[in-house]
């Protein structure tokens, strides 16, 4: 007899509790594979499930037309190569009883079931000081204690129970799509109603009516569904796979979804109709979900207007399916981007409302009022129906970890209390307050917005591993610190920001569950990026941890692991991966010929009405400018714009994208001027060239289309300099008269020694190294004190309104912020962004660094008011990101 049911058996025979060094409760996907990394590790473990067999959610969902979403040769485990081999698909998308024979297969082939206790249930988990170990009671056989307890309970596997009146009173039957009988049921001439048109719904739906008498869908929300195209695995996909393997499984582990698709770098403006259409029909006809979701174009999730391209499109194809247009109409989701929430596949779902004994019930237009003894009363009429089908959905993410309560971690604290604001963790796996406790694919981890089995896998290694070390080092507790959680938490926070998830109300925010606190719970930030994290944790000492043991000394290496934004990482990350040489070291020709290349490579510039390439006066002949020109009618107030580059760097068109963007923000002109460099051209050609410039400019305002009045100054990096420098000199020396200016990271004194220049020497791109090159071929030492160089040594007062943009990771922070403080001091009016977790280069980045958009929202704001004008109607990429109101001084994220 197996050794866990000989101590099980004498346990119980004792009434002593059953010790193990791991507790897991599940066993689907994420336990079993747990069962066997914890007894490849050496460590004894019990795993605790509720039902009577394995296969977790595919043990439990066995509704009609329950399959995967996601293709089977990638929803599989990868960890053995000849278990990938024993065992082939039959379809692209499997069933669930295909599914569930594959986690009975995997169970028997390593021996997992003897490390199984079936139908039992955790009734009370504590925490014992003393022992250091968590004693959990059961509904079934001995207790058990063990120093490690983890949660392998799965996303979706806490079913929901309706919130309608009268449920009780009905006399027909009842079915949940959740917990759906094993031995199935008979609808054939039957009236059924199917409430819900999630995915269980969508997918449940063409079978149920293909059964049914009639079947009447009640449908409160729509949801984006998409042809599955079911068959035989895709060939190209196939012949990736058994190409090479591991190269393929390795792709899928570091790929932002699981899945192993490349980046796309396209952008819907890039495109015409006709390629946006062609790209869509493509994706539309190879049936797969995770192709849709990322490969049609690279705005498609995390810009309004890209986005709504996609659910026009999307609205066509239901269009031309369902016959009825008032049913259409429906049918087509209005209320969230196409995305943001999971969007399903299904098999001729549409098709169905064709059918002449189906009827949709629209609960927006007719909401239900009770449920009867023989059907469902809406607030206009009664069906009378002899089933009624729940396809109500979970309460996702936490509603299984919850439901095995209470869990009391230290001090007596419960998980419930902890988390009855939301739940917080430290990478979704752990709980500050709750030593030894672990999740797999908890809140704050990738989970739902991933291929499940490659989070599963990586959760699981991370931990096993963990625990090993930990024994290995003689520690037996682990437990997060609140400095490491909190921080995770603003992360998460940060990354919700880049995405359009916080624009639906949808199970992944908890709005399906009423009083639950809503907040976006899977980490958005991508599955490669997070195992980055994951990995990084380890390689600085368990960062955010803090390790005991009896007979060691305590070890905790506080801190936060990302402080940068979550796109700022992955650009700092992509760079370092490039191995560039440093800039200073090309000599100024060869910087040149590298940041012309490289800009090549970021994504076009936004369309704005209009772009005029022209020359103006500058202060020693002519010079270049690109004028961009707003689509409204005019004339528009003009904004002098300088580039960034040290002086030495860039041109009228190195900051295109931004230069357009802020066009399409304020309603402004903005043109941007191509000074003179250094070496060739030193101090003072660059400060001369933008006060010429301002000159020429507002002498010709009416010929470039601009309104009478007041210019406005805007610049980035050296570009801030020369448009600061640019205000003293228009002040000293007669006009023209400036309203407001703009200063994106400005270069503002020739000192060196504040905290920014120490603390973000090297790693951001701009380095220390790389300004004192500028400074040096800019200028001499003796010239460094100057005001048109270091305007923060000149006088200040008399300057017009200033909105000062500093980002946390930059060298050139300190002196923007003393530079802003030192204009609100002289009784300028001044604001301030200080923007978290961005380096010298994130407003410039445009559709590259997707955080930094309500930055870029605040600034034209700020220019607006300079201007005299109401505040700009909000875009919709600005919805929803967190924009922080106008204030003197802001020290909100920019994103």
């Amino acid at each position: 007899m197996a050794e866990a049911m000989v101590a099980a058996r004498a346990s119980e025979a004792t009434g002593k509790a059953q010790h193990v060094d791991v507790a897991v409760v599940g066993a689907g996907f994420a336990g079993l594979y747990l069962l066997h990394r914890l007894r490849k590790a050496g460590l004894t473990s019990v795993a605790l499930e509720e039902a009577d067999d394995v296969g977790g959610t595919w043990y439990w969902n066995r509704y009609p037309g329950a399959r995967c979403d996601i293709q089977t040769i990638d929803y599989s485990y990868t960890f053995d190569p000849d278990l990938e081999t024993a065992w082939t698909w039959s379809e692209k998308y499997a069933t669930q009883p295909e599914i569930l024979h594959y986690l009975g297969f995997v169970a028997d082939r390593y021996d997992l079931r003897r490390d199984i206790r079936f139908k039992t249930k955790i009734t009370e988990a504590r925490w014992d000081e003393a022992a250091g170990r968590w004693q959990l009671t059961t509904s079934n056989g001995p207790a058990v204690s063990c120093r490690h307890y983890i949660m392998a309970t799965g996303c979706l596997s806490a079913p929901k129970p309706p919130e309608i009146d009268g449920v009780k009173d009905f006399k027909g039957e009842v079915y949940f799509t959740g917990r759906w009988p094993h031995d199935g049921v008979n609808l054939a001439g039957k009236r059924v109603a199917v409430i819900g048109t999630g995915s269980s719904g969508i997918q449940s739906i063409p079978m149920i009516a293909e059964q049914a008498a009639q079947l009447t869908v009640f449908q409160r929300t729509p949801n984006f569904a998409l042809p599955a195209h079911n068959g035989p695995a895709p060939a190209d996909r196939l012949g990736l796979l058994q190409g090479d393997r591991a190269a393929y499984r390795e792709q899928a582990r570091w790929s932002m979804a699981g899945v192993p698709y490349p980046q796309q770098t396209s952008v819907s403006w890039q495109l015409s109709d006709a390629e946006r259409r062609a790209r869509f029909e493509e994706a539309w006809g190879k049936g797969d979900l995770v192709y849709i979701l990322t490969q049609l174009w690279a705005d498609q999730a995390v810009d309004v207007d890209g986005n709504a391209l996609i659910c026009d499109l999307i609205r066509e194809k239901i269009r031309s399916v369902v016959k009825d247009p008032e049913t259409a109409a429906a049918l087509m989701p209005q209320d969230h981007p196409f995305g943001a929430k999971r969007p399903c596949l299904d098999t001729n779902y549409y098709a169905t409302f064709n059918r002449l004994n189906v009827t949709l019930v629209n609960l927006r237009q007719e909401p239900i009022k009770t449920i009867t003894a023989n059907g469902i009363t809406t607030d206009k009429r009664s069906f009378e129906v002899d089933v009624i089908v729940f396809a109500t959905g979970f309460d996702a993410m936490t509603g299984a970890i919850r439901a095995v309560h209470p869990i009391t971690g230290r001090g007596g604290m419960s998980l419930s209390e902890v988390w009855a604001d939301g739940p917080q963790t430290y990478l979704g796996l752990t709980v500050a307050g709750f030593p030894n406790f672990f999740m797999i694919t908890g809140p704050g981890s990738p989970s739902v917005l991933s291929n499940m089995a490659v989070s599963i896998e990586q959760h699981v290694d991370w931990v096993v591993e963990r625990l090993a070390a930990l024994r290995d080092a003689g520690f037996t507790t682990i437990e997060a610190t609140e400095t490491a959680q909190a921080g995770w938490g603003q992360h998460m926070a940060d990354c919700s920001m880049l995405t359009l998830h916080r624009l639906a109300n949808t199970w992944y925010t908890g709005a399906n569950v009423p009083g639950k606190v809503q907040g976006l719970m899977p980490y958005t930030g991508g599955v490669g990026p997070y195992r980055s994290i994951c990995n990084e944790i380890v390689a600085r000492g368990m960062l955010g941890f803090k390790l005991t043991g009896p007979n060691v000394a305590a070890q905790c290496n506080d801190g936060e692991v990302v402080r940068l934004q979550p796109d700022v990482r992955i650009v700092l990350g992509m760079l370092a991966q490039l191995n560039l040489p440093p800039i200073e070291s090309m000599g100024a020709l060869g910087a040149r010929a590298f940041v012309n290349e490289f800009n090549k490579a970021r994504p076009a510039g936004r369309p704005v009405a209009e772009v005029i390439d022209g020359t103006l006066e500058g202060a020693d002949g002519p010079l270049p400018y690109r004028l961009y020109r707003p689509a409204t009618p005019g004339p528009h107030p003009i904004v002098v714009y300088f580039h960034g580059g040290g002086w030495v760097l860039g041109d009228e068109q190195s900051d295109d994208p931004f230069c357009r963007d802020m066009c399409r923000r304020t309603d402004m002109i903005f043109v941007s001027v191509g000074y003179r460099h250094a070496p060739e051209h030193r101090f003072p050609a660059a400060a001369e060239d933008g006060y010429a410039a301002t000159r020429w400019v507002a002498a010709h305002a009416d010929e470039l289309g601009g309104t009478p009045g007041p210019m406005l100054v805007a610049g980035w990096s050296a570009g801030g300099n020369i448009a600061a420098v640019t205000c003293q000199l228009a002040r000293d020396r007669g006009g023209p008269q400036i309203s407001g200016q703009l200063l994106v990271c400005p270069v503002t004194d020739c000192t060196f020694d504040r905290p920014s220049y120490e603390e973000n020497a090297v790693g951001y791109f701009l380095t220390r190294s790389l300004m004192y090159w500028f400074w040096d071929i800019y200028c001499s030492p003796a010239e460094r004190t100057d005001p048109r160089v270091s305007p923060l040594r000149g006088k200040v007062a008399g300057l017009p309104p200033a909105f000062v943009v500093t980002c946390e990771f930059d060298p050139l922070r300190d002196e923007g912020v003393a530079y802003a403080d030192a204009l609100a001091a002289a009784g300028v009016p001044v604001e301030q962004l200080q923007a978290r977790g961005h380096f010298h280069s994130s407003f410039t980045m445009v559709d590259v660094v997707i955080t930094g958009v309500s930055g870029r929202v605040q600034m034209a704001d700020a220019l607006r008011r300079f201007a005299g004008l109401p505040p700009e109607a909000r875009r919709g990429d600005d919805a929803s990101r967190g924009q922080a109101p106008p204030a003197h001084k802001i020290a909100a994220a920019a994103s």
